[in-house]
Formats: structure tokens, C-alpha cells, sequence
């Protein structure tokens, strides 16, 4: 294909395969948790500060990290220490975010509103070499750190008491999910966007437990359909001019369809295999008198 050879393509292919295998690697434990939506929560916060980069002249991706990073932690100070729980403090997450961005990026120049639609529903295709760098360096971070601690987040996600019995550093590891959530999410709106962020760090993970049963299964299957998603999405919408986060969720989706649908007849299957044969009928006596 003569698009590979173009350099803003090649960027989007090495942002699409970093940010493919860092969502969904963070995604399981979200999903674990019952917190698939945080990633909506944080995207707004992270619309703040793409507000302060527009405003004030920086790398709104930069500007987007820090303000996420704080509002993720924020956050969960507020569900651990106080009396809020974790939904109300969510619902805050929210509203504060759409609140802050739209008053920046309402006091920035004409250009911010354009430019914040980039942000809103992404545009991989204008990854420039210092975004690249910046989502590489974040993206291999947030990888790192959950495959090498995913033990204990594994125990934190599934029994956060017996964890904290157990000696692990509860409040620490919820930081760290805290915060890889805020930086996965600024990392992300650059392929789908703020408004579809969370669908990355979701839906390959919920697609891989159809078939799975086993946590490292499901964590490695669901990398393998992230990375999919996000690379295929970036060539069909270059083929055929459509946005690449909305493609790459409805290829993300598709798999999910796929992977219900053969997870069903493959269950179907070995249990009509496993039933036992049904008792054949004894045949009629016939009494001779």
C-alpha cells in the first residue's frame, strides 16, 4: 500500500499498536473491579486540560496527562478517606470535567474549537513525532507496570480485603490504577478520542472473555484484539476516509459480536458432546399365555 510509505501514517500504525496493547492491558482490571465507565470520568477531566494546553500554548497531550493524573488521584482519596462513594465522586468527575474544558477552551482562540474536536473524537492521523514520543514513553510505562505488578492488582481487583489481610499495599495499587487510568485515557483520545476512550480499554477485554477462562488468557487475548482493532481501524479509514477512533470501536465491537457468537456454539458444542446418550426404550414383552 503506497499509505504505509507516507510518515503520518507510520506514526499512527506505532501510536495505534503502543495504545492497543496498553488499554486493554489496564482494561482487565477495571473490569475486574466493576469500574469499566472511570475511563468516561477521567476522559472529561482529561478535556480540562486539554483546555489548559490550548490556552496557555503547551502540548495539550502533556497538559491532559497532569490534570488527569490529578483528578484520578483526587478521586480516589475521595473514595478511600471521605464519605462520598465511589459513584457520587465519579458523578463529580464528570461535570467538574466538562465544566473546566469547555470555560478554557471557550477563553482560547478561534482555533481551540477546531482543535478540540481532534481531541473529542480523535486524530491519529496528525500524530506528530513529539506525540509520538510522549505516547510511547506513557504507553510503555502503563505496560509495564501492569504486567510486572499484575499479581497484586490481580488480588486487589478480586478481594480488595483479603488483599489488604494478605500485606499488599492497597492504597498504593489503587494509586497506580488510579493513575494509569488518567495517563492510558490522555494517551488514548489521540487514537478514539474522549468520548470513546473508555470503548478501547473495554470491549477487547470484554470480547476475549467469551472465549477465555483463565485471567493471563484473557489479558493476552484481549491485548491481541486491542492491537487489532486499533491497527486495522487505522488502515480502513485511511481506505475510505471515515474517523479512526469510531472505526476502530466498531471493529473493537465486531470482534466482541464474533467472539460471543462463536464463544455460544463452541459451549453449545462440548455440552452436547459431554451429555450422556439418552436411555433407549426396552422393547414390548409379549406374554404368551
Amino acid at each position: 500500500m503506497d499509505l504505509l510509505t507516507l510518515p503520518f501514517m507510520q506514526y499512527a500504525l506505532v501510536a495505534a499498536v503502543i495504545i492497543g496493547l496498553a488499554a486493554p492491558s489496564l482494561g482487565i482490571y477495571l473490569v475486574q473491579r466493576r469500574l469499566s465507565l472511570i475511563g468516561d470520568g477521567i476522559g472529561h477531566v482529561a478535556l480540562t486540560g486539554v483546555g489548559v494546553g490550548l490556552l496557555t500554548g503547551n502540548s495539550p497531550v502533556l497538559t491532559a496527562v497532569l490534570v488527569a493524573t490529578a483528578g484520578a488521584v483526587g478521586v480516589e482519596l475521595i473514595r478511600e478517606r471521605g464519605r462520598t462513594s465511589g459513584d457520587l465522586a465519579l458523578a463529580m468527575l464528570f461535570y467538574g470535567g466538562i465544566a473546566g474544558g469547555v470555560l478554557l477552551v471557550g477563553l482560547s482562540d478561534g482555533a481551540g474549537n477546531s482543535n478540540l474536536m481532534q481531541y473529542l473524537f480523535g486524530s491519529l492521523l496528525t500524530t506528530s513525532p513529539e506525540d509520538l514520543a510522549l505516547i510511547g514513553g506513557l504507553g510503555a510505562a502503563v505496560l509495564a507496570a501492569m504486567l510486572v505488578f499484575r499479581p497484586a492488582l490481580f488480588a486487589l481487583c478480586n478481594d480488595e480485603e483479603y488483599a489488604r489481610v494478605s500485606g499488599l499495599p492497597v492504597r498504593t495499587l489503587n494509586l497506580l490504577l488510579a493513575v494509569t487510568t488518567a495517563v492510558t485515557v490522555t494517551i488514548a483520545m489521540r487514537t478514539v478520542g474522549l468520548l470513546l476512550v473508555s470503548a478501547l480499554m473495554v470491549v477487547p477485554v470484554a470480547a476475549a472473555q467469551q472465549v477465555t477462562r483463565g485471567f493471563r488468557s484473557t489479558m493476552t487475548l484481549a491485548m491481541l484484539i486491542g492491537v487489532l482493532a486499533a491497527v486495522a481501524g487505522i488502515l480502513l479509514s485511511a481506505e475510505v476516509n471515515t474517523a479512526p477512533g469510531a472505526t476502530i470501536v466498531l471493529l473493537a465491537l465486531a470482534a466482541f459480536v464474533a467472539t460471543a457468537v462463536g464463544g455460544a456454539l463452541a459451549r453449545r458444542f462440548r455440552r452436547d458432546r459431554e451429555r450422556p446418550p439418552a436411555a433407549t426404550e426396552p422393547p414390548d414383552v409379549v406374554l404368551h399365555v
